[in-house]
């Protein structure tokens, strides 16, 4: 890869959001791109105000920054500010500063200040800060390399659907992205590298375990197990019964840590006629794929379609989806999305629906739903119909934003 990939949709929004008087909150999944995201923001930024106006402080790369209180951090920022005019500071990683909810409340309730912040666990977004961030807050989630960005790393003309076969199998963050040009055997090294920064400084650092290697076994079952319907205690039995024994309630904490540190991101269902949020059973996606593979070894690449259902279930999320899981009567949506303006679109995600019995199974839900809102079929498929009011899209084309 010999070209940085410029995040355009988040540079976007980040952009809009300048000079608006809320607290930029950048987060997501360790090595994602946002310290990358807010570099080359910062960029643009400098084309327009002098660099005396911009102040950036790592407190992940700078730990003597770490060991400074609150207060000595902010008369530190406050000394460097020019009056009058508005500054722009930025802080990456500032959980890693004690009390960082006062120095944020103080940053903000200067005027001279446009803040800009990032985290990798949604500790950053939790207790006292979640109060503080109600209503003065807006938050990126920066997810890892979408198809299209990954798309954009090989050279012109590449064969889109080779390109995707190797996305199904690598890592998509970004440095994982930049060493599989170089040597793609280097990935999953990198990788683990990853998810091990991951446990040590967002999960094991602020929890206790009984047993590091029960943690360890529901993060296997989990990328395992992507797609599935689980629940805590459906996941605690299956374990127990492989004489890796652990209660729900253990499970159930193991899996939140994965979720704040955005390892693990959730689908609940939806109930399509009673239109509300089932607390029952969830399907949970991994943030990378990378990190499966990792996991697994060689059991990595099978269960395609389940594959295929993490790639769509990300990519709603960055096209600004609420997504869930649909429960239609007896049957299963793969995916119901609700956009900004409250409409809905349908999802049903197969690898291949050339077996007439497989497209019969995949579009039967569909048939129990009786409003009139877009349904769609995505497949791996070269062709694409519309079937009864139903578009089958090659899933390719639609990450791409090839196909309507």
């Amino acid at each position: 890869m010999n070209r940085l990939i410029e995040r355009k949709e988040y540079l976007k929004t980040l952009w809009q959001l300048k000079d608006i008087d809320l607290i930029k909150v950048v987060t997501g999944v360790r090595r994602s791109g946002k310290s990358t995201l807010l570099r080359l923001f910062r960029e643009k930024l400098l084309e327009e105000v002098p660099a005396t106006r911009v102040q950036r402080y790592d407190f992940e790369e700078r730990q003597e920054l770490n060991l400074k209180s609150w207060t000595e951090i902010y008369d530190m920022v406050a000394a460097k500010l020019v009056k009058g005019k508005m500054n722009y500071v930025f802080l990456d990683e500032v959980q890693g500063v004690k009390e960082f909810e006062r120095l944020l409340s103080a940053l903000f309730a200067n005027k001279d200040v446009d803040l800009y912040i990032t985290g990798s666990n949604a500790y950053l977004l939790s207790s006292e800060l979640a109060t503080l961030l109600t209503g003065r807050s807006f938050t990126i989630n920066i997810l890892p390399f979408s198809f299209s960005e990954f798309y954009e790393t090989f050279e012109e003309g590449a064969d889109k659907y080779e390109v995707f076969s190797e996305y199904l199998k690598f890592s998509s963050l970004p440095q994982a992205t930049e060493l599989y040009h170089v040597n793609r055997s280097l990935v999953p090294n990198y990788t683990r590298e990853v998810f091990e920064t991951i446990f040590e400084n967002d999960i094991a650092v602020r929890h206790e375990f009984g047993s590091e290697q029960a943690f360890r076994n529901v993060a296997d079952f989990m990328a395992d197990n992507i797609g599935n319907m689980v629940s805590p205690n459906k996941i605690a039995n299956i374990l127990t019964q492989e004489d890796k024994k652990i209660d729900s309630r253990t499970v159930e904490n193991y899996l939140k840590y994965l979720k704040d540190s955005y390892v693990l991101y959730e689908a609940k269902r939806f109930d399509v006629k009673g239109k509300r949020i089932l607390r029952t059973k969830s399907k949970y996606y991994l943030s990378d794929l990378g990190f499966r593979n990792m996991l697994l070894g060689e059991r990595s690449g099978t269960d395609l379609g389940h594959l295929l259902e993490n790639v769509v279930f990300l990519e709603l999320l960055r096209r600004g989806q609420q997504v869930w899981v649909g429960k239609v009567r007896e049957k299963e949506v793969d995916f119901i999305a609700r956009g900004w303006g409250g409409e809905l679109t349908y999802y049903q995600v197969a690898y291949s629906v050339r077996d007439e019995d497989t497209r019969k199974r995949e579009l039967a839900p569909f048939d129990s739903i009786r409003d009139h809102y877009p349904k769609v079929l995505l497949t791996t498929d070269f062709e694409e119909m519309t079937i009864r009011g139903i578009k089958q899209i090659n899933v390719v084309k639609w990450l791409l934003g090839e196909s309507n």
